[in-house]
């Protein structure tokens, strides 16, 4: 028979998770690319602040990039002095929640993890862990209860965090670029995500390849890559493109998403349409 005192800590442990257990169910959305360049970022922080701002949406990104570009893109609506656990000790400490990693920014219902340099060594930590593909899983369980998308901006490439995004998400959202180079990276990655889904992750779908950084002025380029990624990805190309437009470069290095930078831009209009595209696909999905 457990002790009244194995009995009164399960006890405890059940009730603080009904306390910050919430009423979502969140759509988890893993943003991946094996090539670095290619808009990863710029495309987790603006879709994330066009669901909040169109759509009236609670959306959590995770930066699970050493790089910490995310924390970088929101510079400026990140309030200085809070508090959080890095999320390399929230992925490595046993029974993690990675609601104590998170911090709220001044947009309304847009939350992130902050940028985490050991990220890096997480990567070798995890790896002789059991059940490695799935400790981002289980430190989400909580939050998925308390927004309405997790976006989860991985690494460039198929190492430990990016398949373990992959356990985690609903869906896979592939940003490519209108270049050879990332058509070859691309395809190295449906390949992963096929794997995933036949090993790991059974409900693993595959949102959308996302064109990024399209130049109308490489019409030939353009088309031969189209057809090229259509033949892999047959049905799950976005409609909305992402064309060279410089003032999300300017918004990222202010630390603003391109709605505060330059609402009325290219980017800004791209961005919303495929926050409208992307809420219209998740439903049909869903139902």
């Amino acid at each position: 028979m457990l002790t009244d005192k194995i009995k009164e800590l399960i006890s405890a442990e059940v009730s603080h998770f009904e306390k910050e257990k919430g009423d979502k169910k969140s759509i988890t959305i893993a943003i991946c690319s094996q090539k670095g360049g290619v808009g990863k970022t710029t495309t987790a922080v603006n879709l994330g602040a066009a669901l909040t701002q169109f759509h009236e949406k609670k959306v959590l990104v995770v930066d699970l990039d050493p790089q910490g570009h995310v924390e970088k893109s929101l510079g400026s609506v990140i309030p200085e002095g809070m508090e959080y656990t890095p999320l390399s000790s929230t992925l490595t400490t046993k029974k993690g929640n990675i609601l104590s990693s998170i911090v709220q920014t001044k947009i309304d219902a847009l939350h992130i993890t902050p940028g985490d340099h050991s990220l890096y060594e997480t990567e070798g930590a995890i790896a002789g862990k059991i059940g490695r593909e799935f400790i981002l899983a289980q430190s989400l369980k909580t939050v998925k209860t308390q927004y309405d998308f997790i976006l989860l901006d991985c690494p460039p490439n198929l190492g430990n965090l990016t398949i373990n995004a992959l356990c985690a998400a609903d869906f896979a959202l592939i940003p490519c670029e209108m270049s050879v180079l990332a058509f070859e990276g691309v395809t190295d990655l449906l390949n992963t995500v096929e794997t995933v889904n036949e090993r790991l992750n059974k409900t693993l779908k595959i949102l959308g390849v996302l064109f990024t950084r399209v130049d109308g002025r490489n019409l030939t380029m353009n088309q031969l890559i189209e057809e090229n990624i259509k033949n892999y990805f047959k049905g799950h190309i976005f409609k909305t493109r992402v064309t060279v437009n410089t003032d999300l470069n300017k918004a990222q290095l202010e630390g603003l998403p391109i709605f505060k930078f330059a609402p009325s831009s290219t980017g800004a209009c791209n961005y919303e349409s495929l926050a409208d595209e992307i809420t219209k696909k998740v439903r049909r999905l869903d139902a």
